[in-house]
C-alpha cells in the first residue's frame, strides 16, 4: 500500500510548548504558596484541567482559567484580586513567547514537502495555533492545516480522507502517545513517535511497541530515511 500523506503535530513536535506551561505553573505555585502546598495545588490544578477540557478545549486559555478556578477553590475564595491579576498576566505572557523550532524540523519538512502531501494536525486554541504557525516560518510547506478540538481515530480518518488518500496511506508524526500515536494506529495508519522531554500528564499513554505500523525516533532528523524505507520510489510523487 503506498504512502501518500504525512501529517505532523505542532506543539512539542515542531516547536517547544510544554516548557512555557511548566514555567507558568511554577509561577502559579509561587503565587499560591500561602494557600496550598505545591503537591496539593498541582493535583487540584490537574483535576481542574481535566474537568475543563470539554468546556474550554486545549491550550493557554483553558490553562489560565483552570489556574484561576484552582486558586479560588484552594483558598476557599480568599485569594486576593492581585493574585488573580497575576495569573491572568502570566497567561497573556505565554502568548508572547517566541517560537523555537525543535532540532531538524525545518530541513526535514522541507525535504518531504515536495514528495508527499504534508498536513499539520494540531489541537489548541485557533488564534494561538495560527500565530505560532505564522511565526514558525513553516506555513508554506503544508498543503493543509487542521486545528481540531481533540484527536480521535475519526479525526484522523476524516483529515486524511479530506486532504490525502485515506489514513491507511498516511503517517502521523507527533510527541503524544495518547493524541498523535494511538488514535492514528486505530484509524489504520502509520504513526511515528518523537518523544519530548516534557509531556503533559493528560497526554500519557502506553507505548504500542508491538504494533507493526508504530515507529519511534529521537528527533525529526531520521524521518526522511524512515519514510524512504516505508515508501519505495514508485510511491513518491
Amino acid at each position: 500500500m503506498p504512502l501518500t500523506t504525512i501529517a505532523f503535530d505542532a506543539d512539542d513536535t515542531l516547536w517547544h510548548n510544554e516548557r512555557f506551561f511548566t514555567l507558568t505553573q511554577e509561577r502559579f505555585t509561587e503565587l499560591m504558596r500561602e494557600h496550598a502546598d505545591p503537591d496539593h495545588l498541582n493535583e487540584r490544578l490537574l483535576a481542574a484541567e481535566r474537568r475543563n477540557i470539554g468546556h474550554y478545549g486545549f491550550g493557554i486559555k483553558g490553562f489560565t482559567l483552570s489556574m484561576i478556578e484552582t486558586a479560588i477553590e484552594v483558598s476557599d475564595g480568599r485569594v486576593p484580586g492581585t493574585v488573580i491579576a497575576e495569573i491572568m498576566a502570566a497567561g497573556r505572557e505565554m502568548h508572547r513567547h517566541p517560537i523555537e523550532l525543535l532540532p531538524h524540523v525545518g530541513e526535514t519538512i522541507a525535504a518531504l514537502a515536495g514528495r508527499f502531501t504534508i498536513l499539520l494536525i494540531t489541537k489548541g486554541d485557533l488564534l494561538d495555533q495560527e500565530r505560532k504557525l505564522a511565526q514558525s516560518g513553516l506555513g508554506d510547506h503544508f498543503d493543509a492545516v487542521e486545528i481540531v478540538s481533540d484527536k480521535t481515530p475519526d479525526t484522523y480518518r476524516r483529515a486524511f480522507a479530506r486532504h490525502g488518500s485515506g489514513a491507511a496511506e498516511g503517517i502521523m508524526v507527533g510527541n503524544s502517545l495518547k493524541s498523535d500515536i494511538r488514535p492514528m494506529l486505530e484509524a489504520g495508519g502509520w504513526a511515528v513517535h518523537v518523544p519530548h522531554d516534557l509531556t503533559w500528564a493528560l497526554e500519557h499513554a502506553e507505548t504500542p511497541t508491538e504494533h507493526p505500523r508504530f515507529h519511534e525516533l529521537p528527533d525529526l532528523g531520521p524521518l526522511p530515511d524512515l519514510i524512504d524505507a516505508l515508501a519505495p520510489a514508485l510511491n513518491r510523487r
